[in-house]
């Protein structure tokens, strides 16, 4: 059995950096993939009827295993059936080639692993590192050209397989690795996905289980036995017998400082409400390397600015007087939050305090759609005047896929690929951050939307299931929203004045936008991701950050690395990072990648020749290279980044989308830095590469934890600096803002000024604006005698609960 699963690859890890204690709380919880189920939002003024829709595939599940010693021709064979039972079929059913995995396949899958005796599989919920489990089971894509050949040409469906990855932990050497599993609905075959070539994820790289934290919490309870009297005189909290006083802890990444380490620095906390900002003062190291939990060990403490060599050493000086304590102000009122509702609340609660000077005591606007909403949600796909698109989540994060407007495909893909956040700090928690989140399942973490707070109440919600760290698909509700919204400016509209005080004619187009929503709670940060529409052929990406900040003990040197948020807190320095792949497909797979900008030139006035004459001309420049076309960030970026097809539009010029990105990141980490091979994507705001089935993601859930040898390495995309001009290309784009904490990052940082991303707009793509199939225009005609004429394509809305006011124009000006 250990010579059969040598080869490393690994999944994602929970998506939690810290526990309460035992008495406090329940350590992790699963997390994972699957499929979609609807909840209707509508008209606010009827009662909401909340609609389940059926899985997207529900055939019965086989039982029926191979041995895994078949050959490869048997496995072939097997893909052939499955492809031969799968013909094409309507634009919706095609679309599920894209579809997570119902509770049916992942069920299925896991029975058929849990089948084959040669693995050895125990429950991930049994309490040792030391065994086979399962730890992810999300959808495979199959390759693009198979699925475009299935979407455009009517060729055979692709097979339905499933990644899988599992924990090989019973052996003398373990290691990670990842199968895909078909052909679904009935799984019959399972062979190794291989790594990329040179790169092997090593044991300590695969991210913390649920199982782990629970060990990790023991560890840390045993070896702070000798810190008991300690933490109650500092801090009224403890580890041990604490029932509503518990302390919790914060675990920062990377693990160690080289390859093959597991080493992992905890910040100890008070478990209440916002414990994030509740530090002790206290970090850990710990070392958790091994296989074995008897040989975990403490290897250092900091306390309020010192080191000690063990938890022992600091309770001996302790008792000698010779640490300069910090003792701690009770957090909980006297009535410890419940009993009684006049306390004040903690700093770090959600609860009101403060006035306004003009009090707000109302509830404020809401969204109504007495005509029901202009989208349709077909499982996995939606349409949208002339949108039409497909989704997925999987576990890096959420994944748009076949992107067509008017019929024609503008993107294959554009996905979430990583969100990094790197840390300064002057306690060694602080000093060591750097978050790179998919490590931490970044996909999975998809809690539930609020109606009327994270989604309008018109939306349509919808429910995921993931197979993340668990024996059994977990159903997350509400994990994404659909919803229209008014873009609060018209998308576009003209006074045309007569210039007497009056008017030739207004018009108008009401801004509408189609808005796909999810959020990722990585532990302390929120992130709300959306993917938005508009009428007129634009596509935008956004990432909104919000949550609590990280933040560590005060100490006067720590000034330098942050902002003192409270008495005993330091809001740190960070930096956001985050990555997308667009794979643009803009009238076609064969595109090029140019830029244009101004350029000035000095010429002689034509018709005055004595005089010369200033003026802006368009440069054109071309990229042949992938190399050309990375752009670090240490320069300019062109504004204007243009993917153009061979195609001209009716007035000759090459249809094209552009790029245009709105972010404040820059590069942080030089790349010297061992660890910065994680996320060597960093160094480029864009960089443009040929499609490649080898090249689909930009990190991995290994590299969080073996940055200093990542098994995805994005520079190495580039090294080959293939030819880019008319060929399949992918954009990577890389946003993000520097964050300096503030007092007003408390409790929450707040979304305003908080949001980054970029938009896909068409450029010469189309004869004119394709807005104008909206019915949505208003015109208004003048009259000399009686009301002015409103031209309108969509009649005014009959009278009904929170109607608007009846549309009028007037149109002059005149003095007064």
């Amino acid at each position: 059995m250990e010579q059969r699963w040598q080869l490393h690859g690994s999944p994602a890890a929970p998506g939690r950096r810290g526990g309460a204690s035992e008495e406090a709380a329940s350590v992790g919880k699963p997390r994972g993939h699957g499929t979609w189920q609807s909840q209707l939002g509508g008209n606010p003024c009827v009662p909401i009827k909340q609609l389940t829709s059926p899985p997207l595939h529900s055939r019965a599940m086989g039982r029926e295993t191979l041995a895994l010693g078949w050959a490869v021709a048997a496995t072939l064979m097997l893909q052939a059936l499955a492809m031969a039972e799968h013909s094409p079929g309507t634009p919706h059913s095609k679309a599920s080639v894209f579809a997570d995995l119902s509770a049916h396949e992942l069920k299925a899958v896991r029975s058929f692993l849990w089948s084959r005796k040669e693995l050895r599989l125990q429950s991930s919920r049994a309490l040792t590192i030391t065994k086979n489990s399962v730890f992810l089971i999300e959808t495979l894509l199959p390759k693009k050209q198979q699925v475009l050949k299935f979407l455009d040409n009517h060729q055979r469906r692709p097979i339905r397989e499933a990644r899988v990855v599992v924990f090989f932990g019973a052996q003398e050497h373990p290691n990670v690795t990842e199968f895909a599993v078909g052909p679904l609905p009935q799984p019959q075959y399972m062979r190794e996905l291989p790594p990329r070539p040179g790169h092997r994820a090593s044991w300590t790289s695969r991210p913390i289980s649920s199982v782990e934290y629970s060990l990790l919490n023991h560890a840390l309870q045993e070896a702070t036995k000798p810190l008991h009297q300690f933490f109650l005189a500092t801090t009224g909290f403890s580890f041990h017998n604490c029932h509503l006083q518990c302390l919790t802890f914060t675990d920062v990444a990377p693990r160690g400082l080289a390859s093959g380490e597991r080493r992992s620095w905890f910040i100890l906390q008070r478990y209440v409400e916002g414990y994030f900002l509740h530090p002790t003062g206290l970090e850990l190291l710990l070392d958790h390397s091994s296989t074995n939990t008897q040989d975990w060990t403490v290897e250092q403490v900091w306390y309020n600015g010192k080191f000690y060599r063990s938890p022992e050493e600091l309770a001996r000086k302790y008792k000698k007087g010779e640490v300069d304590v910090v003792v701690l102000e009770d957090p909980l009122p006297k009535g410890k939050g419940a009993e009684n509702m006049k306390d004040p609340p903690l700093f770090s609660s959600y609860k009101p305090r403060g006035d306004f000077s003009s009090p707000i005591t109302g509830h404020g606007p809401r969204l109504v759609q007495p005509q029901g909403p202009g989208y349709k949600l077909q499982g996995n796909t939606v349409l949208y005047g002339g949108w039409s698109f497909s989704f997925r989540l999987r576990s890096s994060g959420l994944q748009v896929l076949n992107v067509q407007f008017g019929g024609e495909r503008i993107a294959y893909e554009v996905s979430v690929q990583e969100a990094v956040a790197l840390y300064g700090g002057h306690t060694p928690a602080g000093s060591q951050t750097k978050y790179i989140d998919v490590g931490w399942g970044l996909g999975t973490v998809t809690h539930e939307l609020a109606p009327g707070i994270d989604c309008p109440n018109t939306a349509t919600f919808l429910d995921a299931l993931h197979y993340y760290d668990t024996d059994d698909p977990i159903h997350y509700p509400r994990a994404l929203c659909v919803f229209e919204m008014p873009m609060q400016v018209p998308l576009r509209r003209h006074f045309n004045s007569n210039f007497s005080g009056g008017f030739n004619f207004y018009a108008g187009l009401q801004g509408q936008v189609l808005v796909l929503r999810t959020t990722s709670t990585v532990y302390n940060y929120d992130y709300i991701w959306d993917f938005i529409f508009y009428p007129n052929g634009v596509m935008e990406t956004k990432v909104h950050a919000t949550g609590y900040v990280h933040a560590t003990f005060y100490t006067p040197e720590g000034l330098r690395y942050g902002t003192r948020l409270h008495t005993h807190l330091i809001g740190n320095i960070h930096t956001h990072l985050m990555h997308y792949r667009v794979d643009l497909d803009v009238a076609g797979t064969k595109n090029s990648f140019q830029t244009l900008r101004m350029k000035l030139e000095n010429i002689t006035n034509p018709w005055s020749r004595t005089h010369h004459l200033v003026q802006p001309t368009l440069e054109q420049t071309r990229y042949l290279r992938e190399r050309q076309a990375a752009f670090h960030f240490r320069h300019t970026l062109p504004k204007y980044l243009l993917f153009t097809s061979p195609k001209k539009n009716a007035w000759g010029h090459q249809r094209s989308y552009r790029l245009q990105i709105h972010s404040m990141a820059d590069q942080v980490l030089p790349p010297s830095l061992q660890e910065e091979r994680a996320v060597t994507w960093a160094r480029y705001p864009l960089a443009v590469t040929k499609y490649r089935e080898s090249e689909l993601y930009s990190s991995s859930i290994y590299n969080q934890n073996d940055p200093w040898d990542p098994p995805v390495v994005f520079e190495e995309f580039l090294r080959n600096n293939e030819y880019i001009e008319d060929e399949d290309l992918v954009a990577w784009v890389t946003v993000g803002f520097l964050h300096i904490p503030h007092s007003e990052d408390i409790p929450n940082t707040a979304t305003p000024g908080n949001s980054v991303g970029f938009l896909l707009r068409p450029f010469n793509f189309f004869p004119e604006d394709p807005s104008l199939a909206s019915r949505d225009t208003v015109i208004v005609w003048p009259r000399d005698d009686g009301p002015n004429y409103v031209e309108r394509w969509i009649p005014e809305e009959e009278e009904s609960c929170l109607m608007p006011a009846p549309f009028s124009y007037n149109g002059t000006y005149r003095p007064v």
